[in-house]
């Protein structure tokens, strides 16, 4: 992780309330976090990623950008050739949440 990140509010509220499984998306941490971040940095060298979702049915990571989009969110398609990698954009973690929990509907 970039040495000044630091994870926005409310992300770090959903994961203390235990809101990590939003099927089809699950938030990351331990390992998988670890190799997913690793994968990232190595992938798309080009571009700085945190990682903090995986959506269990694609490829698909939702990730934060440092310093250009302040706590905006980024969902890229991981493995995708470098700068084709790119899905969507958030504004912040909650509008990125809103989907999350529409995709979960959805998925049923």
């Amino acid at each position: 992780m970039p040495n000044d990140f630091d994870y926005p509010s409310s992300f770090v509220r959903i994961v203390e309330l235990g809101i990590t499984n939003l099927e089809p998306w699950h938030i990351l941490d331990g390992e998988l976090l670890r190799r997913r971040a690793a994968g990232v940095a190595q992938r798309y060298a080009h571009r700085v990623l945190v990682p903090f979702a995986y959506r269990q049915d694609s490829d698909d990571l939702a990730c934060w950008e440092p310093g250009k989009l302040g706590e905006g969110v980024v969902v890229i398609h991981d493995f995708a050739a470098a700068d084709w990698e790119g899905r969507n954009g958030y504004a912040d973690f909650r509008d990125w949440l809103r989907q999350a929990v529409e995709d979960m509907i959805e998925f049923e």
